[in-house]
């Protein structure tokens, strides 16, 4: 695990939100802008999706990152590949040490045979993910989902290829921050998840803070 930290101050930033858990975010970060997710009460899976803003087709590829860089997890120093090959961000800070790439996002199929039928209708990180989409005048739709990072969501993977959702290991006020390498549309759903005991059934909000590139 790579923990790195960083030196840039929150002072400085040029936006700064606190996003509840449960709810979801879209937003531009230019390139050269650097992107921090601060975990503001700990272990709080952020689900997160990377596009080119450009051109939306372009957008992260777990299979790519996960043979370029010959690990499954994130950490500091590691770039997240487009599906045309392209870095889309790299990680530049991290104090958590290991994010998730496997795990994927809740949903109302997984709630249902995850934990029980009756959570089928639960909210979950894919509603959000729609509802941002459904919402905002960037022409995606469902087409455009596709597996995500989990930031701070612990899933080791077993000998036998088995994925194993742990407890996490984040703790609060950690973060990772990553350099946007050309300009990428963010798309975050603020897990929502009450079933899970990693986050002690109590899904909280993380704080997101961009600055601009120093000159």
């Amino acid at each position: 695990m790579a923990i790195v930290e960083s030196k840039l101050n929150p002072s400085d930033a040029v936006y700064d939100f606190t996003l509840p858990a449960g709810e979801p975010w879209l937003h531009e970060v230019q390139q050269g802008q650097v992107l921090r997710i601060l975990d503001l009460e700990g272990n709080q899976a952020v689900d997160t999706l990377f596009y080119n803003a450009r051109e939306p087709n372009e957008r992260y590829s777990a299979v790519d990152t996960i043979r370029a860089q010959g690990n499954l997890y994130l950490s500091a120093g590691s770039r997240l590949l487009s599906s045309e090959g392209n870095v889309l961000v790299s990680i530049v800070a991290d104090t958590c040490g290991r994010h998730d790439t496997l795990g994927g996002a809740c949903a109302a199929e997984s709630n249902s045979v995850r934990y029980a039928i009756d959570k089928k209708f639960m909210h979950s990180c894919r509603d959000s993910f729609l509802h941002a989409l459904g919402h905002c005048d960037c022409g995606m739709d469902k087409r455009d989902l596709t597996s995500n990072v989990n930031f701070f969501m612990n899933v080791p993977v077993t000998p036998e290829g088995e994925l194993t959702f742990a407890d996490g290991i984040s703790a609060p006020g950690k973060y990772v921050e990553m350099r946007a390498e050309m300009d990428v549309t963010v798309l975050i759903s603020n897990c929502p998840q009450l079933n899970n005991p990693c986050n002690a059934y109590n899904p909280t909000p993380v704080r997101l803070l961009i600055w601009n590139p120093v000159v």
